[in-house]
């Protein structure tokens, strides 16, 4: 292939950031960490939501537990103002340490794990693995941790004990999804008395976890011409990294004469239901934006029309047509990697798009000068969901779905072209700026 005829490049400074953000953001716990440190840079704060808040102008940002919620009040608005919401989730399928952590068979160390999110089981067999997630300590602080030595692996059965295994592999949760650690008999308290070696506090000082593993392949470009990118948590971390970028753009210009108030709002526990306290289900959001209405000076009657003029874009990943199962997707939209974001449209509300937020979302394409795209089931096949409708639904605010297409969604390893996550971020932008 000649140079002419090769893929045009975009900026690659944005998705080399994003690289550097998958890799120190294995857990939800460390990807708001992540989050708030680019944020604090262009001048945003955290509060606590314990204590009283103001309504002076600048960026402010609350954490809890796994989600991060980040705001601007620019000059001279309004308790009646309305946001401009970009939501994501924090949170991907994966295996999670139990409270009983050590055990083993056959005079192997093991991990005793439980299945988080829907699983392909496969992709997380015969790699090398490490331990990240939040411990609670009991003084009642907490300390995160993050462990990249290639620690814990799930062997896979080999073929010579398991001839039919090509025929269609069948892996059983609980005794075949183990990872194996050491070799010589079960010492209990073994796994936390390393993490927290690892962690640097004393072993007795931890009175609970949030474990988890992650594949220490660090994200990388694939493809002759490195247009691909391959890596973890993609799904939906490159969603949480895009809209960070992109409020900490708009504050960096200068946040200017804005016409609405632009809020991120990367939620936990998505890929199971997002029933908790830090999950879109939860009051978190929600609880966030009256707050910010009251500390201006506002009633509830500002607050309802500050909601009535609120649109929120759910941001996460997509499904791009497969190459060897393309049967499998709707034959007339086809999203392609490098094609710019996808918006997200189901009629039966799996996704929130209407007529409405199509307009909204490709003239927020258009302002950046983005490309995108269109994506929809295949009527054979079940949708899947997002954070969109239960937003919607939570706050009765018009909600749009988009996304960036991507292959081996849920596997620990996912793969989306290496333009995509800057194209995402543009658009972002220019729907948070209106």
């Amino acid at each position: 292939m000649s140079t002419a005829a090769r893929p045009a490049y975009f900026d690659r400074t944005h998705t080399d950031d994003l690289i550097a953000y998958l890799a120190t953001s294995p857990s939800p716990f460390h990807a708001v960490a992540s989050a708030a440190e680019r944020l604090e840079k262009v001048g945003f704060r955290r509060i606590s939501e314990t204590d009283a808040w103001d309504g002076a102008t600048g960026g402010r940002y609350v954490i809890r537990g796994g989600a991060l919620i980040a705001w601007y009040i620019p000059e001279g608005v309004g308790p009646q103002t309305p946001f401009r919401v970009v939501g994501s989730h924090t949170d991907s399928p994966n295996l999670r340490v139990k409270p009983v952590p050590d055990t083993g068979s056959a005079g192997w160390r093991q991990v005793a794990v439980e299945i988080y999110g829907g699983v392909p089981l496969n992709t997380w067999l015969d790699r090398d693995l490490g331990l990240s997630g939040r411990l609670a300590l009991r003084d009642g602080t907490t300390r995160l941790v993050q462990i990249d030595e290639p620690l814990l692996r799930v062997p896979q059965l080999a073929i010579h004990l398991d001839r039919q295994v090509n025929d269609g592999l069948k892996l059983d949760k609980q005794r075949h999804l183990t990872p194996i650690w050491g070799i010589g008999d079960v010492t209990e308290g073994l796994l936390m008395e390393f993490v927290a070696e690892r962690a640097g506090v004393p072993a007795g000082d931890i009175a609970g976890w949030d474990l988890m593993t992650h594949d220490v392949q660090p994200p990388s470009y694939l493809g002759r011409n490195r247009e691909m990118l391959a890596g973890p948590r993609l799904d939906n971390l490159l969603s949480v990294h895009a809209s960070t970028a992109a409020l900490a753009a708009v504050v960096a210009d200068g946040g200017g004469k804005l016409p609405y108030i632009p809020v991120i709002a990367a939620f936990d526990h998505e890929e199971t239901g997002s029933e908790s306290d830090t999950g879109a289900q939860g009051p978190l959001l929600g609880n966030v934006l009256e707050r910010t209405v009251h500390a201006r000076g506002g009633t509830s009657e500002d607050r309802a029309r500050a909601l009535a003029g609120t649109i929120c874009l759910s941001s996460d990943m997509g499904h791009a047509v497969h190459p060897n199962y393309s049967e499998r997707h709707e034959p007339g939209h086809h999203p392609m990697p490098n094609g710019g974001p996808i918006l997200k449209v189901n009629v039966n509300n799996r996704y929130a798009t209407d007529g409405i937020g199509r307009a909204v979302f490709a003239a927020a394409c258009e302002k950046a000068g983005v490309p995108w795209q269109t994506f929809v089931s295949n009527n054979a096949m079940p949708c899947g969901t997002t954070i969109g409708p239960i937003t919607a639904a939570r706050l009765g605010i018009t909600t749009v779905d988009c996304g960036i297409a991507a292959l081996s969604m849920h596997s620990a390893r996912e793969l989306c072209g290496a333009n995509d996550p800057y194209l995402l971020a543009g658009a972002i932008k220019a729907f948070l700026e209106g």
